[in-house]
């Protein structure tokens, strides 16, 4: 997987999801507040912790987005040296390159995907 600021995505949303979970988790469990009052902080607390997550998210997915025209910017000035050399090393190259932007760019938009969806399921939630 890709690394933005030698954090990897998976390993960013894995490690904000479980913080979340085991701070919401020692609210609940020394805080010296009535069920209703103790509920609305940790709903706060949880809204507050989505902003935080998206908002690194979105860092991240601009810095990948960055970092992959970066790597196929010089894969293409790379290419047009190599292109004497063997046309086909360039052709397979170049394809290489950009399936992973492809793959990159689609593990981009499942993350959003995500994060909107819990959004929209604590969004419902807040309904009730």
């Amino acid at each position: 997987m890709s690394e933005a600021n030698g954090v990897s995505v998976k390993d960013f949303v894995t490690g904000a999801l479980a913080g979340a979970m085991v701070g919401a988790s020692a609210a609940f469990l020394f805080a010296p507040t009535s069920g209703r009052r103790l509920r609305e902080g940790i709903n706060e607390q949880a809204k507050e912790s989505t902003v935080t997550i998206a908002n690194n998210i979105r860092r991240l997915t601009r810095s990948l987005r960055r970092d992959m025209k970066e790597l196929k910017d010089s894969a293409d000035y790379l290419l047009d040296d190599f292109d004497d050399v063997s046309g086909d090393i360039a052709s397979s190259v170049r394809q290489e390159v950009e399936d992973l932007q492809r793959s990159v760019e689609q593990l981009i938009k499942e993350v959003e995907e995500r994060e909107a969806a819990k959004k929209g399921e604590q969004t419902d939630d807040d309904h009730y």
